[in-house]
């Protein structure tokens, strides 16, 4: 007897609420129900491979979810009138931090920095409040980067920069 006969047998005599439960649980174990015939509809192999683009299962039941590509651009301020943009996420597209620095020093001409931000992850610190003109130089410089990948936080919260 196989696993799917066994989900068929399982479905004729348990009631429809139940039934749904054990589908649901099944189908985010990433175990669909078959049919007779033993394929899986197309609809479902569909629905299960995009929530496994979405998450990842890691041992112990636990579930982590991809980093989305995004930039996003913060504003921190010091000392109340000095200010520092800090750049994170342009590691997701393929730039290199240490020559996206660089080319920002310039271009701004303030100094801009490569650092461990407080997740451990590296991101640009550029000296003085060039959030807005910054978004049009990424863009530029780096076509692999969308404008709708862009965000600011302003506030605490994180607004598009489009």
């Amino acid at each position: 007897m196989t696993f799917s006969m066994v989900i068929v047998l399982y479905f004729d005599y348990a009631n429809e609420k139940e039934a749904e439960k054990v589908s649901e649980k099944l189908q985010s174990a990433g175990i669909s129900s078959a049919g007779a015939d033993g394929a899986v509809s197309s609809a479902q192999s569909g629905e299960t491979s995009s929530k496994q683009e979405e998450v990842k299962r890691l041992p112990g039941g636990k579930i982590k979810k991809k980093d989305k590509h995004e930039v996003v651009i913060e504003k921190v301020v010091r000392n109340r009138r000095k200010c520092i943009t800090v750049v994170k996420g342009l590691e997701l597209f393929g730039v290199k931090l240490s020559d996206a620095s660089k080319k920002l020093g310039k271009k701004f001409a303030t100094g801009a920095s490569v650092v461990k931000g407080p997740t451990e992850k590296e991101q640009i610190d550029v000296q003085g409040d060039v959030a807005y003109d910054i978004v049009d130089f990424i863009t530029e410089t780096w076509p692999d980067v969308p404008e709708a990948a862009i965000f600011f936080i302003e506030d605490g919260k994180k607004v598009p920069a489009a």
